[in-house]
């Protein structure tokens, strides 16, 4: 079991309507197709530093349901997918964290944007 969060570059949206629209649009262009894109480099260094602080263990991952995790990024986008007994703590770091790097932190489980 997982716990989800999209992280992408782009002004963030004035409400989680907006929010919402913008994720399936992003999904559907960078997660869903075929033709993987490479992350953009804030995309790269925001999955860089959120590493640091979480690292990709991918022999006994605790943290990150799917490692490495810049492999569930694409273009824009970074879908992370986080164990779901360290959901509550990693969730408010990666949300913080995208704040500080200027990227949009949306759960998609609940449908609204991360403060």
């Amino acid at each position: 079991m997982s716990y989800d969060l999209a992280v992408w570059d782009g002004d963030r949206p004035l409400d989680n309507r907006a929010a919402s629209s913008m994720y399936d649009e992003l999904y559907e262009r960078y997660l869903e197709s075929d033709d993987v894109a490479p992350p953009v480099p804030r995309i790269v260094a925001y999955v860089e530093a959120l590493v640091a602080q979480y690292p990709d263990d991918v022999h006994r991952n605790v943290v990150w349901a799917s490692s490495p995790v810049i492999d569930e990024a694409s273009g824009p986008i970074v879908y992370l997918l986080m164990s779901y007994s360290k959901a509550e703590e990693m969730s408010e770091y990666a949300a913080v964290l995208a704040r500080e790097h200027g990227l949009v932190c949306f759960d998609p489980q609940e449908e609204c944007l991360k403060p």
